[in-house]
């Protein structure tokens, strides 16, 4: 069902309300003495955050250092930008729910791969260092960039292969879950760079409208992220006042980028993703080994 004009406008409105009582009800002497120019930036930075992570992912790329920036320790502030990031993917979902239901065959084997990675993600990140995993990343973000580029002709090419071949299609396609649950992991220990790495998967997997991928990418992070949130919560990993003003940010801004989306052209759109996802491949190299 599309939603009317008229709706859309009333949930955007709300949107906003929230995110300003949310930023009203924030005391700055509580926030550890935080200034005024760190408030404004971790709320922007997730106004910019939300929307980035809407169209292409990526949005733990400035979320993440603007946390650090406000003096979140590290461990904590990987923990509190999933939880920041958490209203964009919702809101992001929301509006591309019209190109998410042409694909509800695939939510309830997706959703599950995502609950199981997320969670195990989680617990991960609770018991391993940043500094253990950061060497891996830039590969991740490599393959993952090479995969959404030429993910659609390895899968047409393995459909090629296993036309008539039920069993064959059948073993493919637990291979793709299990990818899936692993990308998912993935998610739910680091979070920055999951939707460049989600979109990979749909191409490998075989989906090729890009607003359908974006959306299915929203909520499967959505998921990843609900299920890590209540278990950094649970260990008390999460720096809740800093992350209420990237998380207000978010709010808005995924919602909102994904009411536009439609304006940008499929095509531009897609290499822009590529083009982004060689830029954020670079920083994680460069962060990991110089």
């Amino acid at each position: 069902m599309v939603l009317p004009s008229a709706t859309l406008m009333g949930f955007e409105t709300q949107m906003c309300w929230t995110s300003f009582k949310l930023l009203r009800r924030l005391d700055t002497n509580r926030v550890s003495g935080m200034t005024e120019l760190e408030i404004l930036l971790l709320f922007f930075a997730g106004l910019a955050a939300g929307a980035v992570n809407s169209l292409a992912g990526g949005g733990s790329f400035i979320a993440f250092p603007a946390l650090l920036l406000a003096g979140v320790p590290v461990v904590v502030a990987n923990a509190t930008n999933t939880f920041a990031a958490w209203p964009g993917y919702v809101s992001g979902a929301i509006g591309y729910w019209t190109h998410i239901r042409d694909n509800m065959r695939l939510l309830l084997p997706y959703s599950i791969a995502a609950l199981v990675g997320g969670f195990l993600g989680a617990e991960l990140l609770l018991r391993v260092s940043d500094a253990q995993f950061s060497v891996v990343v830039p590969w991740l973000m490599g393959v993952a960039v090479f995969l959404f580029a030429f993910g659609g002709r390895i899968s047409q090419f393995l459909m090629a292969k296993t036309a008539g071949q039920k069993s064959t299609a059948l073993l493919i396609w637990g291979a793709l879950l299990v990818l899936l649950t692993l990308i998912c992991l993935y998610g739910g220990f680091f979070n920055a760079g999951l939707g460049i790495i989600l979109l990979a998967f749909f191409a490998l997997a075989g989906l090729k409208n890009i607003h359908a991928l974006n959306g299915l990418k929203l909520l499967l992070s959505g998921i990843v992220a609900s299920v890590a949130v209540v278990r950094f919560a649970l260990e008390g990993s999460i720096a809740w006042y800093e992350g209420s003003l990237v998380f207000a940010g978010t709010l808005v801004g995924g919602y909102l980028a994904a009411r536009l989306a439609h304006l940008i052209p499929a095509p531009a759109l897609r290499t822009a993703i590529i083009i982004y996802g060689i830029i954020l491949t670079a920083v994680f190299f460069w962060r990991a080994y110089v």
